[in-house]
C-alpha cells in the first residue's frame, strides 16, 4: 500500500505519503488563497522526499470537507485526476475526521474549522476515531448549548473562545493524519466513501438576478 493523501478544505495545503504502516513524507503550507498554486509542487516535494515516483502510488486519499467551495474543489479535482491517470482508487475522508484523528483525544470533544461569515464547520466526537454527529455549519453562539463543557480543536474553535473556551491545536488538518486514518480504516476492511464534496452551503459567487443571456441570432 502506498497512499497519496491531500487536503485543501482549510487554509492548509497539505500532502502526505503513507505506506500502510507509517507516514513516509509530508508537507503542509498555510495559505488560503494559493491552493491551486501550491498543491502540485507539494506533491512533487513529498514524492522527492520519499524517493518515490507517482506511479508507485496505489491509492489516493482526499479530504472532502466541509470547506469553502473554491479551495475544496482544488483538492478534489486533483485527486480525481490522479486516480484516473494512475488507475487507482480515490478515497474520500471527512476533513473534520482528519483533525479529530490528529487531536488524539480519548473522551468526547468537538472539531470546528473556520467557515467564514462568522460561522464554523463542526461536528462532535466520542473519541479521536468516532464522529457522533454529521458535519454542520452554524454560528458559534447558536451551538453553544451543544458544545458546552467539551474540549475543542481547530481554527474555528480557536476563533471563538466564548463558545469554545477549551480550544487548542491542531488548528488545521494535516494530510499525514488523514492518510493514517484512511490506512487504518482500509486495513480494517472499512469501505471509504467516494470523494463527494461536503460544501454544506452554496458558493459565494452567484449569477446576478437580472443577468441576461445574449445569444447570436
Amino acid at each position: 500500500m502506498l497512499l497519496l493523501a491531500l487536503d485543501t478544505a482549510t487554509p492548509a495545503v497539505t500532502v502526505a505519503l503513507h505506506d500502510g504502516e507509517a507516514v513516509v513524507a509530508s508537507s503542509s503550507q498555510v495559505d488560503a488563497r494559493r491552493h491551486g498554486e501550491l498543491l502540485l509542487p507539494a506533491v512533487d516535494r513529498v514524492l522527492a522526499d520519499a524517493g518515490l515516483r507517482l506511479d508507485a502510488v496505489t491509492g489516493i486519499v482526499v479530504g472532502i470537507g466541509p470547506g469553502p467551495y473554491t479551495g475544496l474543489r482544488v483538492g478534489l479535482m486533483t485527486a480525481d485526476t490522479f486516480g484516473l491517470a494512475l488507475g487507482v482508487p480515490v478515497h474520500g475522508v471527512c476533513t473534520l475526521d482528519g483533525l479529530a484523528h490528529a487531536a488524539d483525544l480519548d473522551g468526547p470533544f468537538v472539531v470546528a474549522t473556520d467557515a467564514r461569515r462568522k460561522e464554523v464547520y463542526w461536528a462532535r466526537y466520542a473519541d479521536s476515531r468516532t464522529r457522533v454527529t454529521d458535519p454542520a455549519v452554524d454560528r458559534p453562539a447558536d451551538i453553544a448549548d451543544q458544545v458546552a463543557g467539551l474540549p475543542a480543536v481547530g481554527a474555528g474553535a480557536l476563533l471563538y473562545p466564548d463558545t469554545f473556551p477549551s480550544a487548542h491545536e491542531p488548528e488545521h488538518v494535516s494530510a499525514a493524519a488523514l492518510a493514517s486514518l484512511a490506512a487504518e480504516r482500509l486495513a480494517a476492511g472499512v469501505e471509504l466513501p467516494a470523494p463527494r464534496p461536503l460544501y454544506l452551503r452554496r458558493p459565494d459567487a452567484q449569477v446576478p438576478k437580472n443577468y441576461k443571456v445574449v445569444t447570436p441570432k
